[in-house]
């Protein structure tokens, strides 16, 4: 359990000599060794001791506190910044525009390859699909390498996106609604699951580029925003696929969700319900810790060990120890 999720309302986080506690009330829901736990996160009304906190610190495991939507409230960290020299080379090459570019087609290169993995997966299987914006799809793969701006290379990437999507929503029984992706608010189950699983992908990017030394806020493809991490953001990209669609596709085709597990929010959109989000939550950390083989790798690692290599990948590229970079490509 390197991710613990704490979802019940109510619910506190108690430290016991070297483990966890998970209670409410005067029960103990969960008990789990410290060593055992890489991060903490705490989702919506959940609390956490004094002690609990120390504990976490000296064992450098974060704590992130969260909505139920996934957005991020907050993070505890060690006082520690790490790599300094590192840094300051992720902020020289900021400002390298021919950098920046080159950087943005690798990442964009990788989600659209593996956007198409996915994609020609969905047509084997269901062979009725059509199969039209798969030319697009490889079109805007193609034209990436031509970009010669960042402009051009959204546009790009806009454009397979939208191929991309109009494959991927035939994954789906039109009874769930999914005809387009909405970001904000997401107006039905598949958009829903999609945002979610987006926004908990790319905490735990921010966790592996934090770990290799590297400001997750500043990036070369996503434009710095206040509060924004634009470098996790970046290599979400290339993860969004193979991580997060084929996650959402496994959990309603295999019925593991249905449609009553969500309902209207407050502020419009659909959000899961209390179990249903435990669900989702305990297979997408089942996820991180799933072994893949990447293409190129010749061995198998965990999907939480392959988010440190593309962020060594990276910091490497910054140093001047790689040419390029090289994102990671799904078989």
């Amino acid at each position: 359990m390197p991710t613990l999720y704490v979802v019940e309302p109510g619910a506190r986080i108690e430290k016991e000599y070297h483990r966890l506690l998970v209670t409410k009330g005067d029960d103990v829901l969960l008990r789990v060794p410290l060593r055992h736990v890489t991060q903490v996160v705490l989702v919506g009304r959940v609390g956490v001791t004094t002690p609990a906190l120390h504990a976490l610190l000296r064992a450098e495991v974060s704590l992130l506190l969260v909505r139920r939507t996934g957005k991020l409230t907050g993070r505890l960290l060690p006082p520690t910044l790490r790599n300094l020299p590192l840094r300051q080379a992720q902020y020289r090459r900021n400002d390298e525009p021919r950098f920046c570019l080159e950087v943005a087609q690798a990442i964009v290169t990788g989600k659209l390859r593996n956007q198409r993995v996915l994609a020609l997966r969905i047509l084997r299987h269901r062979p009725e699909a059509d199969r039209t914006p798969l030319e697009a799809l490889y079109a805007a793969e193609e034209q990436v390498a031509g970009a010669s701006n960042l402009d051009t290379l959204l546009g790009f990437e806009g454009s397979g996106a939208r191929a991309y999507f109009a494959i991927y929503q035939q994954a789906f029984d039109p009874t769930w609604g999914f005809t387009r992706r909405v970001r904000r608010p997401p107006g039905d189950p598949i958009n829903a699951l999609l945002s979610l699983g987006y926004t908990l992908l790319g905490h735990a990017l921010m966790t592996a580029l934090e770990a290799a030394g590297l400001d997750p806020y500043l990036g070369f493809f996503h434009a710095e925003k206040y509060g924004r991490p634009a470098l996790a953001l970046d290599l979400v990209e290339e993860f969004r696929a193979p991580f997060v669609d084929s996650l959402v596709m496994v959990l309603v085709n295999r019925r593991m969700l249905q449609m009553d597990d969500f309902r209207p929010g407050r502020e419009g959109g659909i959000y899961l319900e209390d179990r249903s989000l435990r669900l989702f939550l305990h297979e997408f950390g089942d996820r991180l810790e799933s072994e893949v083989t990447p293409a190129g790798l010749g061995r198998a690692l965990s999907y939480r060990k392959i988010f440190e290599v593309q962020a060594r990948r990276m910091a490497n590229v910054i140093l001047g120890k790689a040419e390029t970079y090289r994102p990671f490509q799904a078989r």
